[in-house]
């Protein structure tokens, strides 16, 4: 049964919510620059449990699994500034625009989320504002601040993904996923580094999926935009389940990370 707490006519974050961004790094110097969109799985009050199982909540349509721990290995190999969402991607996706029909979704493989079903326009933009908005407005100012030092920059957005989707039965059989759009710099420069020292991973570009405007914000928005070199990067999530294996997917991916990005600044 849906359970809603009392809440302001006004706002969805009350006192005791998180605040949605969190900074790991912030004055880092690094040309490499992190972010972790669906890192949390935090729910705000007011929506109680959204309707959904409380068991839901440790799935991949909850959040990224093992992401957030990959990526704070990565911010503290490469000494790189990390912003985390702390936010369940049942709340709203941060990575996706408004406008797209999964941005707050009522059903994910398979799981109905009936806080979200009927939802009225007034709290959709609530959910807008007062999460996504900040992240983006916070990795915004800190490109700005970043590129306007005029030294080379790159995006890596750290994701996880399912090996199987419960709805479909569809079977990822394979460990990395390096995913682009409109510029394949950084990705294909980081499979052949990331290839040459782990030949026992099976790495694919754009799989399981393939950026694109309309289902992905962080990549088109503050990568191909601005002319930064960037990488969407999708480890299989059962890899990294725990701290051994977002550890070891830290220490496979950084120095990975760091010869690609320096390739492309010599090569610049």
């Amino acid at each position: 049964m849906l359970r809603f707490a009392d809440r302001d006519t006004t706002r969805l974050l009350q006192t005791g919510d998180p605040e949605p961004v969190e900074w790991i790094n912030a004055a880092s110097g690094s040309t490499i620059f992190l972010t972790c969109e669906h890192a949390g799985r935090a729910i705000p009050a007011a929506l109680g449990d959204l309707g959904i199982a409380a068991g839901e909540m440790d799935r991949h349509i909850a959040y990224d699994v093992g992401a957030e721990g990959v990526a704070r290995g990565l911010a503290e190999r490469l000494d790189a500034a990390l912003i985390l969402q702390r936010y369940s991607r049942l709340v709203i996706d941060c990575n996706r625009p408004l406008e797209a029909k999964d941005c707050i979704v009522t059903q994910s493989d398979g799981t109905v989320v009936p806080a979200n079903a009927d939802i009225a326009d007034r709290d959709r933009s609530r959910r807008y504002v007062e999460i996504h908005q900040p992240l983006h407005e916070a990795i915004a100012t800190a490109l700005d601040q970043r590129q306007a030092r005029g030294k080379p920059l790159f995006l890596v957005s750290v994701h996880s993904f399912t090996p199987v989707m419960r709805a479909t039965g569809a079977v990822r059989d394979f460990e990395l996923g390096l995913l682009y759009n409109r510029d394949a710099r950084l990705a294909e420069q980081l499979a052949k580094a990331f290839r040459a020292a782990n030949p026992d991973v099976t790495v694919k570009l754009n799989a399981p999926y393939h950026v694109d405007d309309v289902s992905d914000f962080t990549i088109p928005v503050h990568g191909e935009r601005r002319g930064i070199a960037h990488v969407l990067i999708e480890v299989r999530n059962d890899l990294i389940t725990n701290a051994r294996g977002q550890e070891e997917w830290a220490d496979r991916l950084a120095p990975a990370l760091r010869l690609a990005a320096d390739n492309l600044e010599g090569n610049a």
